[in-house]
């Protein structure tokens, strides 16, 4: 594929993205290219210059005289270095993809032992390791902690957010890149973020439509298959130009999601109700319970006195709330269902119950999601 043919592919491009409809999306923002990915990266070290809020375990010792032999000081033999001034840390990161060495990544760190607080520390230098075992970059650093820690000698203490965690933005140098895919093959592969075989089919036609018939090619749900030059300079353009094309994405399947811990209820607009009756209300039977004092009168000339005596006396009432039946058309929308619960005042656990009474009568043409 030479540079005139490029051209006229970029003319023809913003032809088709401009005649596109306003409701249309990205394709870079539908999908990721597969082998464009960043990799974990995690590392141990330590943080030093703390004020007395480091840790108190017996490795954090052996990491100090570790790290100290290295620089050329042993301690005596039996000697087991502590200070409060130094914890022991996870250091972890995302290397992202086509990063270069000597380029710089935010890192973050997590005490490991039973530090108070990391503030005002400073991470020394500390390798970071892929899966593979092999190290990808060197993070060092003075830490950002956004909670805080205080007590007093009668024992209380406050805490606010969480102070062994820190981050150190740029704090780790990438002394290794990872190879990457993009530049292989005369093809490259498109992955759906959620699978869907009309979205695939509609991505397939507008990539056609702009490129040429053939030119891609579905192979399952979640990908597609784009043909691209070998050249990688015009990979990197012709790559630019698929992702910026756009695409109707199909409607999401009718879902309801339920969150039981905090009554929220999420309904998309797909969710259809059959003809049905619902009637909702509630029954509320209070008792409460009264303590009646007898107190006779006092003895007079001989007479016998009575006895104080408690008597109790309960009241029982009986509350229900007198809804109205509402009625469900056939197919209605999302808009009238949710019209029509909130006109009879039903809660979030309201709803939640009438959902799943739809459900079970088989009203309801929606998957029913509880988290």
């Amino acid at each position: 594929m030479n540079k005139i043919s490029i051209n006229i592919m970029l003319l023809s491009f913003l032809l088709f993205v401009n005649s596109n409809s306003a409701f249309a999306e990205r394709i870079k923002d539908l999908s990721d290219i597969d082998g464009v990915r960043s990799n974990q990266l995690v590392g141990y070290g330590l943080v030093v210059g703390l004020n007395k809020t480091g840790d108190k375990t017996s490795f954090t010792g052996q990491s100090l005289r570790a790290m100290l032999a290295r620089l050329g000081i042993n301690f005596p033999a039996g000697i087991d270095p502590k200070s409060k001034n130094i914890a022991a840390v996870a250091v972890h990161a995302d290397l992202p993809a086509f990063v270069k060495p000597g380029q710089t990544i935010d890192v973050t760190v997590s005490s490991i032992g039973d530090a108070k607080s990391l503030r005002g520390g400073t991470l020394l230098m500390a390798p970071l390791k892929g899966a593979d075992g092999q190290v990808y970059a060197v993070a060092q650093g003075n830490l950002v902690v956004g909670g805080l820690s205080a007590s007093g000698q009668d024992g209380s203490s406050i805490t606010v957010n969480n102070p062994s965690v820190g981050r150190i933005a740029n704090g780790a140098t990438v002394e290794r890149s990872v190879p990457s895919p993009f530049a292989d093959g005369n093809t490259i592969t498109f992955s759906l973020h959620n699978a869907d075989f009309t979205t695939v089919n509609r991505m397939v036609q507008a990539i056609n439509r702009l490129l040429g018939e053939g030119t891609a090619k579905a192979t399952d749900a979640a990908s597609v298959r784009v043909s691209a030059p070998l050249d990688v300079g015009q990979r990197v353009t012709f790559a630019s130009m698929v992702e910026n094309i756009m695409v109707n994405p199909d409607d999401a399947p009718a879902r309801i999601i339920v969150n039981s811990r905090t009554g929220t209820v999420v309904i998309n607009n797909m969710v259809r109700v059959q003809p049905v009756a619902v009637s909702h209300g509630s029954l509320t039977v209070t008792v409460s319970e009264n303590l009646q004092v007898s107190q006779p009168n006092p003895a007079v000339f001989g007479d016998a006195a009575g006895k104080t005596v408690v008597t109790p006396q309960s009241d029982v009432s009986v509350t229900e709330e007198n809804n109205r039946m509402f009625k469900f058309n056939p197919g209605v929308s999302l808009d009238e269902i949710v019209r029509a619960v909130n006109n009879v005042g039903a809660s979030p656990s309201d709803l939640v119950a009438i959902l799943e009474a739809l459900k079970s009568a088989g009203a309801l043409r929606a998957e029913l999601i509880i988290i």
